[in-house]
């Protein structure tokens, strides 16, 4: 005997209407949008790939992982050390957004923060991936409107984040290179030249936006005076369009900073924080080589590390590939035996750099669902299905019933 079911949903056999003008361009508008996130994300993957490859790609010196001797206990406390640096720079962006009342309108402290660690995560995640760090920045700015930050201050607090991170790196080195350099902790004159370079180029801009927040005229004619000789030298090519561009970001920076001057010791609690941060990264290393067997000074390998990090910071290559392994060889070079260094090296790149990157992704990941309501959608279909499911379990009962 044949069951018959009956027909659940039925299908209209009406053809589909042509589509309007309007709803062609929406729909051509919808496919390029989608092609370039495919393209977008593909770069996304070639410049990673292109960046591991440019770091580990020859391991032939490498020893072999199971032979080697790795103190794992002190690895946890360079884990310790990378989640206070994220979350102290996460709680400046949450701090900021609180005492400046720019959270968006009936938005949670919960919430708050979730902006403010999204904010930061996407900020290093593109900060890594573009050459010299320079994409982190306008996606930050563009989540933070896109989140309801209110009053322009989607903008504010991260060029105010930003110049705290170069301000309290600037104060940790020159502590760092200062005492290192006159107890001879730091281990090589040449780490300390580069050093003060990289240190002399990192301040320059933070220097010149807090000059300018307190002498804007004499900064302008100091500005003017720079570029006039840049450009005699053949620098700099278009004086004038030079001299306006470097106007207008030192007077919007001044002006963000002035923004959170008005809220009494917030700048001097951004900065601690900065420091905080850059404190925590700047320890990974002394634990990682703790972890292989080296036997190294506290202050010894973080003056060091600081040095060789000021020189690497103006290397325009993503995540400083290609200069990074190379100068903090210097550093990995104390392990007692030459075949750590590879492994070293992988795993103190991985905290400072490939996690920003997995974290990066995943931000973005959590984004794309939270905007298309993927999980909610989900669920709903979820619901639908089971509807469906019980529906057709009940019209096959009754059919064979009947028959």
């Amino acid at each position: 005997m044949k069951l018959h079911l009956p027909q659940i949903i039925k299908e209209k056999d009406s053809e589909k209407k042509p589509l309007t003008p309007e709803e062609q361009k929406e729909r051509k508008k919808k496919i390029r949008k989608r092609i370039l996130l495919v393209l977008f994300v593909l770069l996304n993957v070639a410049i990673i790939a292109w960046t591991a490859l440019s770091e580990f790609g020859d391991s032939d010196d490498a020893a072999n992982l199971a032979d080697i001797k790795i103190k794992w206990w002190l690895i946890l406390p360079a884990a310790v050390a990378f989640l206070i640096a994220a979350t102290s720079e996460i709680a400046k962006y949450f701090i900021m957004a609180v005492h400046t009342h720019s959270a968006p309108e009936g938005a949670s402290r919960r919430k708050l923060w979730k902006i403010s660690q999204r904010t930061v995560l996407l900020g290093r995640y593109y900060d890594n991936i573009t050459p010299a760090a320079v994409g982190g920045q306008p996606f930050q700015i563009y989540y933070m409107y896109k989140s309801g930050i209110k009053d322009g201050y989607g903008a504010v607090i991260p060029l105010v984040a930003m110049i705290t991170d170069q301000l309290g790196f600037l104060i940790l080195g020159l502590i760092s290179i200062v005492i290192g350099g006159l107890f001879n902790a730091i281990w090589s004159p040449a780490i300390i030249a580069i050093g003060w370079i990289g240190l002399l180029v990192n301040g320059f801009m933070p220097l010149v936006i807090l000059a300018a927040t307190f002498l804007p005229k004499t900064t302008e004619e100091i500005m003017t005076i720079g570029i006039k000789f840049l450009h005699k030298i053949h620098i700099i090519k278009d004086r004038e369009a030079a001299t306006e561009k470097a106007r207008s970001s030192v007077r919007q920076y001044s002006s963000g900073i002035k923004v959170i001057l008005k809220e009494k010791g917030l700048f001097f609690k951004m900065l601690l924080l900065s420091m905080a941060y850059y404190f925590c990264l700047l320890t990974i290393p002394y634990f990682v080589l703790s972890a292989f067997g080296a036997e190294i000074g506290f202050f010894a390998c973080f003056a060091t590390t600081t040095a060789v990090t000021a020189a690497v910071y103006f290397i325009p290559t993503p995540g400083n590939a290609g200069a990074a392994e190379g100068t903090f060889y210097s550093v990995f070079s104390v392990l007692p035996v030459s075949g750590y260094v590879f492994w070293a090296m992988l795993l103190w790149r991985f905290f400072v750099y490939y996690l920003w990157l997995l974290l990066g992704i995943f931000t973005q990941s959590r984004i794309y669902i939270d905007d298309k309501n993927l999980v909610k959608n989900w669920d709903k279909k979820v619901d639908n299905f089971e509807e469906t499911a019980v529906s057709n379990v009940k019209s096959a009962k009754k059919a064979k019933k009947d028959s």
